[in-house]
């Protein structure tokens, strides 16, 4: 039987990962100066994306100078961890840093992987005094509306408790909605409820301009503390906005949602830059975002991501780096707010990337997409999968996948060929027991 020639290009162009110190070095040499490096996952709940992604961004970080994480996590729970690793918070450890990681999917975060990673970090922070040296550790995310606007009281209750009384007024506007901005964005939509724009909008432009009041405290941390403050403001913002779409345009929020995050990490690379005169970033954020929508069936119907705005905004500057699996375990809930559940990940569509990849005959290795046969191989369009925090094996090709032109929508794909589920540091049930074979989905 003849060889796919595609498969053969591939085989040739495969630079293996087995653990070894240099299975990277290559794609730190592909990542030259770039100063922002977008590392995504193929689901929210793959232990191998997750351990390679830190992997990754340790070298990043000792070698090449990267300095700040920024996560597909709320900027409130993120900064909480951010605290630990600088040594500023009262947390004992990271599990405990990691506690404001409550809300669904709490796992996304509340992990092995993430408690190991965030330790390295605060232990490589105390080695490195010099704050601008140091790693820190945020989020990027807008559905923290309530906590972010408890977060803007509190910093003014400690620099201005006189504003700290007209915010809490401000905010007050949400109080006969509950804690959630779902309830806020349903009551708009569907009960005539008045929209709380122009208070959100005017504690913002009210915390800006007393910002030089505020930073008459000398050093870093009360710049950082301001930085907190006003982002939080700005995210309350976006989400008030991001919650009045949510029940009207599904696009339109999706946009709203990575506008907000690829703004977030400009504005993170800006206070860096002030600070310190530098600033490199890595993002973890899933394939979905940090890959680059153009390449894709999202970007068809409209959808912007992250990683497609930070090139257009940053071309040279920027790296985009993906993850597919063929087969194994994940850690997704079955529906959304359900327990998590370690389930079997099908063997991967026969017209997928993943299935190419798999021919390849290597249990884990990555590719550089610039590579003429690389991108030969992989820039026709083929589906490709996505597994959220939800997975439902019954309905994965109308659920989980989507084409894309892979070599378009990455400069460099990492491909493990059989994953492992993520590990909850809380673990339900249903995935200590995991999925019986028995159920796992045939014929589909």
């Amino acid at each position: 039987m003849a060889v796919d020639p595609a498969i053969e290009a591939m085989e040739a162009a495969a630079h293996q990962v087995t653990g070894a110190a240099d299975d990277y070095d290559g794609l730190l040499d592909l990542i030259g100066s770039r100063r922002l490096v977008l590392i995504g996952e193929a689901s929210h709940g793959t232990h191998d994306f997750y351990r390679e992604r830190a992997r990754i961004t340790r070298r990043l970080v000792d070698e090449q100078g990267f300095n700040a994480v920024a996560v597909e996590g709320d900027w409130p729970d993120a900064y909480r961890v951010n605290r630990y690793v600088m040594g500023l918070g009262a947390d004992p450890d990271a599990e405990h840093a990691l506690r404001d990681f409550q809300r669904f999917p709490a796992w996304m975060w509340r992990n092995r992987d993430v408690v190991e990673f965030v330790e390295w970090a605060r232990a490589r922070n105390d080695a490195h005094r010099h704050p601008a040296s140091r790693v820190r550790f945020l989020g990027l995310d807008l559905y923290s509306l309530r906590a972010s606007m408890e977060a803007v009281v509190a910093y003014l209750d400690r620099v201005d408790p006189t504003e700290a009384r007209r915010a809490r007024e401000r905010y007050s506007c949400f109080d006969h909605f509950g804690a959630e901005g779902q309830a806020y964005g349903y009551a708009l939509a569907y009960q005539g409820a008045i929209p709380c724009e122009n208070e959100v909008v005017a504690q913002l432009i009210e915390l800006r301009r007393r910002s030089d009041t505020y930073l008459r405290r000398d050093g870093w941390i009360a710049e950082d503390d301001l930085f907190f403050a006003e982002q939080n403001a700005l995210l309350v913002r976006d989400a008030e906005e991001y919650y009045q779409q949510m029940y009207r345009a599904e696009v339109s929020s999706w946009n709203l949602r990575d506008r907000h995050m690829a703004n977030t990490l400009d504005a993170l690379v800006d206070h860096l830059d002030r600070q310190f005169g530098h600033a490199k970033v890595v993002v973890w954020e899933h394939n979905s975002h940090v890959g680059d929508a153009r390449a894709t069936a999202m970007g068809a119907r409209g959808e912007l991501t992250v990683g497609q705005l930070t090139r257009q905004r940053h071309r040279h500057d920027t790296a985009l780096v993906g993850f597919t699996t063929f087969d194994g375990r994940v850690t997704a809930a079955s529906e959304w707010g359900g327990d998590a559940e370690r389930k079997h990940v099908r063997p991967a569509r026969p017209a997928s990337h993943e299935a190419l990849l798999h021919e390849v005959g290597c249990p884990s290795f990555w590719v550089d997409t610039s590579d003429p046969v690389v991108g030969d191989a992989l820039r026709p369009a083929r589906l490709e999968r996505a597994i959220g925090v939800i997975y439902r094996p019954d309905t994965e090709l109308q659920s989980h996948y989507f084409e894309a032109r892979l070599a378009d929508q990455f400069d460099a794909v990492i491909h493990v060929d059989r994953t492992r589920a993520l590990v909850p540091l809380e673990r339900s049930s249903a995935w200590d027991r995991g999925e019986p074979p028995e159920t796992f989905p045939t014929g589909l």
